[in-house]
């Protein structure tokens, strides 16, 4: 896809949510289910169940089970590696290949309630974006500039959502 057959596939949606913001929102839908047998949650993907459940640092069997720090860092790879094609694509960047990496530091004292003095969750992450490009130094750090900015995941992740909690039972 060149930079004309991208502006062309979204120009009407651009059109359609500059003239009616309202049209721009869109509740995306993830959900998953629990079994009594394990500690393991069922998340419902379009490509099947895909079995969420502890990561080896915290008992877990990775070669049963899916960890959801694990997903976290792949949606920001997914999000990354998209996004940057997109704007290298409107940029006319041409990328011959490129690889994206991501890195996350986590102390399981945290979440396994070891230390309250230790925070749940990753403490650090590293993203790493390796593209193979005859653009100059310039043009890919403006593509990575606007990679981030445009990124749904790298910014969740840097400007956390309000997230609401519903409590139902049944």
């Amino acid at each position: 896809m060149n930079a004309d057959q991208l502006r062309a596939l979204q120009a009407p949606f651009k059109d359609k949510y500059r003239s009616d913001p309202a049209s721009a929102l869109f509740t995306l839908k993830a959900e998953g289910t629990l079994n009594a047998e394990d500690v393991v949650c069922q998340v419902h993907t379009p490509r099947g169940d895909k079995p969420a459940g502890l990561h080896p640092g915290a008992g877990g069997d990775a070669s049963q089970v899916l960890c959801a720090g694990d997903m976290l860092l792949e949606a920001l790879v997914g999000c990354t590696g998209v996004t940057l094609r997109a704007v290298a694509t409107a940029m006319g960047i041409p990328i011959r290949k490129g690889t994206i990496r991501v890195e996350g530091d986590m102390d399981f004292r945290g979440t396994l309630g070891v230390s309250k003095e230790v925070p749940i969750g990753f403490q650090k992450i590293r993203l790493v974006i390796d593209v193979d490009s005859d653009a100059p130094p310039e043009q890919i750090e403006k593509l990575v500039q606007l990679t981030k900015r445009y990124c749904v995941v790298y910014q969740t992740l840097t400007n956390p959502a309000e997230i609401t909690t519903e409590v139902k039972r049944g």
